[in-house]
């Protein structure tokens, strides 16, 4: 049992995941991701596009938000998950081929950046016939946490009991909390997490 336990830590470590605009926006979902990312449960990846977009689609949606700090969050993120920020993809963009020409950046980031897998909202947008040959996988953030919960799910209770620590304007009990993440979109990432209620 300890050599199962050595091998899920040691793969989950080395297991390498883009992060998707959309799975950075909305807040509690990149919260509880990057919460994961920091507690070593896999390695996030991103790139300064994908920033860019995340960033916008706030701007965009709730324009009230003030850009500095959103900026501000940007850089703690590059600070806090070690060698997450992806660079030197751009030129083999126009080589690839995927449905929305704008999703290649995508693709060309996980590519240089040896990811697993692509977790993203959007998966008709990342066809796996494509991605099979890169050896690359896709996922909705959904499916990608329900995963990492089932593996080491102690490891993943505590990451989402910090998260929910954090929250106190206004604080949220364990109720409101996992009501917060099916309203984003992690439907049953709440609802396996109802089991563990009291580690929350």
């Amino acid at each position: 049992m300890l050599k199962n336990k050595e091998w899920v830590t040691t793969n989950m470590r080395t297991y390498t995941a883009l992060l998707d605009a959309n799975v950075l926006y909305p807040a509690p979902t990149r919260d509880l991701v990057m919460q994961l990312a920091v507690a070593d449960m896999f390695r996030a990846k991103w790139t300064a596009d994908i920033h860019r977009e995340w960033i916008e689609a706030i701007l965009r949606k709730e324009p009230h938000r003030e850009r500095a700090k959103l900026e501000n969050t940007r850089d703690l993120m590059d600070s806090h998950v070690r060698d997450a920020l992806i660079t030197g993809y751009e030129e083999i963009i126009p080589s690839l081929n995927l449905p929305d020409p704008n999703d290649r950046h995508v693709l060309a980031a996980a590519i240089v950046g040896r990811c697993d897998v692509i977790v993203t909202e959007n998966l008709r947008d990342f066809p796996v016939t494509t991605l099979k040959r890169y050896r690359i996988e896709v996922q909705r953030p959904d499916q990608f946490l329900v995963n990492h919960l089932s593996l080491a799910p102690g490891k993943f209770c505590g990451a989402v009991r910090k998260v929910r620590a954090r929250l106190v304007t206004p604080p949220k009990t364990v109720e409101e909390y996992l009501a917060t993440l099916a309203k984003a979109g992690l439907v049953i990432t709440a609802a396996e997490l109802e089991q563990y209620s009291e580690l929350l």
